[in-house]
């Protein structure tokens, strides 16, 4: 009788030599005479202890972690495939405290199936959601997303039923889902884990998305990073679409939905949504005005849904378990759960997908363990590089679009980066201007010139030219930038730098200065 040991084939599990550890236990299985099936799964998340390799035993799948290949021999020799002791075992993996205090609605499958396997997703409670919308009315399935209290969890936090909404009340020969998977704010995977690990999740969502509003095609605009991402995608769609979950005639329903995987150039700018439909048309990456919205005049004139990879994989639970189990979780406004994603100085770095309402302090002790280096956690990057920089003193907020902002912060795509007590404020606030002026798209004045003369301010009042006055131009700079961009690139970026200039003043002082006064 065979074995099961599941090695993860996702993109950080093979940085840190998951290939090596698969080739090692089939030569090992091999020379031992074991009898062992692989299945290359997702990665759950806890990245510290990746390559994590899970074994299914009689009493459950126990993991072995961080693995490398030259362990491989001892783990077969102390009877890892019977799910022994030895100093790699982390136990039954449910009992790992990090993933069993988890509240895991959209990423429950990751790690848990082989992402390529259409009878395993279904075995999981894959496509039970699009069943129960094939029997719905297309106003039925978007008044259960709007009842879900489901907002995008792309950064702008929109209610979702309400942009449904606009798209099946606005006519159209034709109407376009357009999913948002170009994630590039530091520090976030959770897209990328997703859809390497549960891509039939994304396409059903999709699919649920395109007969809700009467959409017959749909693109995922990929970033061109993903190679991984990429292959799963295109190898789900194709046995999606064999099994009669795409095509015309969309699980017995008479309604056709299909879509397709298009690659972007690697432009930050277009993870904003007319930047990405200029893009996925062919053109040159830049900022739309608007009106009309995309949901009225999107892709090719058409209307079109845009919503990014977490908030479409959200939508087949709420039409599986119905809009209110969904809506009961989470806090105020913020319905549902968000997978928040730890990184930068952090012990133990990953994905947490936790109920709106835990606090900051929470995710990264409880969670995160502190810091990697040991020493103090000074501040935190909430909501990627526009996002504001905020000290201990913030970290009992609750996770929450409006507390969030009320406090001067975002959410965006849940992203988290930590610092510790070595960090270097007014480089980091230097960092988020000169990050903008690489990334602007060029189509506005502010972002595209601001942005430049803000590193120029910033390098200015650093050295100790005229400190007040800098900061003063700075702060008229920050000004101009929010009211006058076009877009959330400019808009957002003075984020960062005022609240690194608010809760870190000391570090903007000249060096000299600061090492005169005994810091």
């Amino acid at each position: 009788m065979s074995t099961t040991v599941y090695i993860p084939r996702e993109a950080t599990a093979l940085a840190l030599g998951a290939e090596a550890v698969a080739r090692a236990i089939a030569t090992e299985a091999a020379r031992t005479g074991q009898d062992v099936r692989v299945v290359r799964n997702g990665s759950r998340g806890a990245f510290w202890l990746e390559p994590l390799i899970e074994v299914q035993t009689a009493t459950g799948r126990v993991a072995y972690g961080p693995v490398r290949a030259d362990d491989v021999a001892g783990l077969f020799a102390g009877g890892f495939l019977a799910g022994k002791t030895h100093a790699l075992c982390q136990g039954p993996i449910e009992s790992i405290p990090y993933l069993h205090k988890q509240e895991r609605l959209t990423t429950g499958r990751l790690g848990v199936i082989d992402p390529l396997s259409l009878e395993d997703y279904r075995a999981h409670g894959g496509y039970a959601g699009l069943k129960a919308a094939v029997a719905m009315t297309s106003a039925a399935i978007v008044q259960a997303v709007t009842d879900s209290g489901l907002r995008g969890r792309g950064g702008a936090a929109f209610p979702t039923g309400i942009k449904w909404r606009t798209v099946l009340d606005t006519p159209g020969a034709q109407k376009y889902i357009v999913c948002n998977a170009d994630e590039g704010d530091s520090g976030t995977y959770s897209d990328r884990l997703l859809m390497e690990g549960d891509p039939f999740c994304l396409i059903e969502g999709l699919t649920i998305a395109g007969l809700a509003v009467g959409a017959t095609y749909g693109f995922i605009y990929l970033r061109c990073e993903y190679p991984h991402a990429h292959a799963a995608l295109n190898a789900a769609i194709a046995a999606a679409r064999a099994a009669g979950y795409l095509g015309a005639n969309v699980a017995g329903s008479g309604r056709a939905f299909d879509l397709e995987v298009r690659l972007g150039a690697g432009a930050y700018i277009c993870g904003e949504e007319t930047s990405l439909l200029e893009s996925l048309e062919g053109k040159r990456g830049q900022v739309r005005f608007k009106p009309p919205l995309p949901a009225i005049k999107g892709a090719f004139g058409c209307p079109t849904v845009v919503n990014n990879v977490i908030t479409f994989a959200s939508v087949p639970i709420v039409l599986q378990r119905g809009a209110a189990y969904y809506r009961d979780f989470g806090m105020g406004r913020s319905r549902g759960t968000l997978p928040i994603q730890l990184a930068g100085n952090i012990k133990r770095g990953g994905l947490v997908e936790c109920a709106f309402g835990v606090t900051l302090r929470t995710l990264l002790h409880e969670y995160g363990g502190g810091t990697r280096s040991g020493r103090p956690i000074r501040a935190v990057q909430v909501g990627g590089p526009l996002g504001s920089y905020w000290p201990e003193s913030k970290f009992d907020t609750p996770l929450d679009y409006e507390a969030f902002a009320q406090g001067g912060g975002m959410l965006g795509h849940g992203g988290i980066v930590v610092f510790d007590d070595t960090v270097d404020m007014a480089a980091q606030a230097r960092y988020a201007l000169e990050f903008c002026a690489i990334e602007s798209c060029g189509k506005c004045t502010p972002c595209r010139i601001g942005s430049t003369r803000g590193v120029e301010v910033i390098d200015r009042l650093r050295a100790g030219d005229r400190p007040a006055m800098q900061e003063a131009l700075l702060r008229d700079l920050c000004n101009t930038l929010t009211h006058g961009s076009l877009c959330a690139l400019g808009g957002l970026t003075p984020l960062p730098v005022l609240s690194a200039l608010e809760h870190f003043p000391e570090d903007f002082v000249k060096p000299v200065a600061a090492a005169a006064a005994g810091r």
